[in-house]
């Protein structure tokens, strides 16, 4: 059974199609990267799924249990955890009472191992906070009651690098505890690190659903080549968007790196640089206006 099963899922807002006709299902026991720049629909998916707004065509089920079924979706959200994009946490109480109130609701077994990795001042009021701080509290309370399934938007916003690298880590601990997991980002390289697969939304509509390497495999990557007698062009097969630089070339390149280092050989390379190409250059790359 799929922990998530969307079919021909939309919300529309009057004129606008904030999700359209969306269709995928989350296996159990995966980490599902949900991408797309900021205003794709991916905040939208997420609130209907949860049942904060009235999808205005399709379904969908969470472990089992009909989203539209307002019983059965309170008796699927036991067994679910979830952090929001904006939290909005009451700031009037101290980390401590938010945790204890919010465990009163679901239970908190997990509580004690959780604060160890991610270790807001819990004697503080919320809105002494840093936005950091509120991410890690929030990710305690999606996590401490021991859910099946957990669902974020967004969930590394505002966190330090070292704390994103500890996120990470427990992500894939948790993924091989048989955890399903599925986020929203926009960031291409977080989704890279913890995901198995990942569904691309533009505008309400899924582009693309595969695995995170073959993704990444078509999207290329980005390289800018600086060399000591010059390079002005590139006759090489897989490589795109060629643009000239004062110092060098910079192209995107989806071909066999092998061709790539052969080409590069017969110059006298002063400076190269390889890296994954920005989120909004994979969805032009590949899906352009279809």
């Amino acid at each position: 059974m799929a922990a998530i099963e969307v079919s021909n899922l939309s919300k529309h807002y009057g004129d606008v199609r904030a999700n359209d006709g969306l269709s995928f299902a989350v296996d159990e026991g995966e980490i599902f990267g949900y991408l797309g720049p900021n205003g794709a629909g991916k905040t939208t998916t997420i609130r209907t799924l949860l049942g904060f707004q009235v999808p205005t065509d399709g379904t969908a089920t969470l472990l089992g249990h009909d989203i539209r079924d307002e019983d059965a979706l309170i008796e699927a959200k036991a067994d679910i955890g979830y952090l929001p994009g904006d939290p909005g946490l009451d700031e009037t109480v101290t980390g401590e009472e938010y945790l204890e109130y919010q465990g009163s609701l679901k239970g908190d077994s997990r509580r004690d191992e959780l604060l160890e990795l991610f270790d807001p001042p819990l004697d503080r009021k919320i809105r002494e906070y840093s936005r950091g701080n509120k991410q890690m509290l929030g990710i305690v309370q999606a996590f401490m009651h021991d859910p099946d399934l957990v669902i974020m938007d967004e969930p590394t916003s505002g966190l330090d690098p070292l704390k994103q690298g500890v996120f990470n880590e427990f992500l894939r601990e948790e993924r091989a505890r048989g955890k399903t997991v599925f986020f929203s980002s926009h960031i291409l390289g977080e989704v890279r690190r913890v995901c198995d697969r990942v569904g691309v939304i533009r505008e309400g509509k899924l582009v693309a659903l595969e695995d995170v390497d073959t993704l990444l495999r078509r999207g290329g990557k980005r390289v800018r080549v600086h060399t000591a007698t010059g390079l002005d062009t590139v006759d090489l097969g897989g490589a795109v968007d060629v643009e000239r630089l004062d110092d060098g070339v910079q192209f995107t390149f989806a071909g066999d790196y092998n061709d790539l280092l052969a080409f590069l050989a017969s110059y006298d390379v002063v400076d190269l640089e390889i890296e994954e190409p920005p989120l909004e250059d994979v969805f032009m790359h590949f899906y352009g206006d279809d």
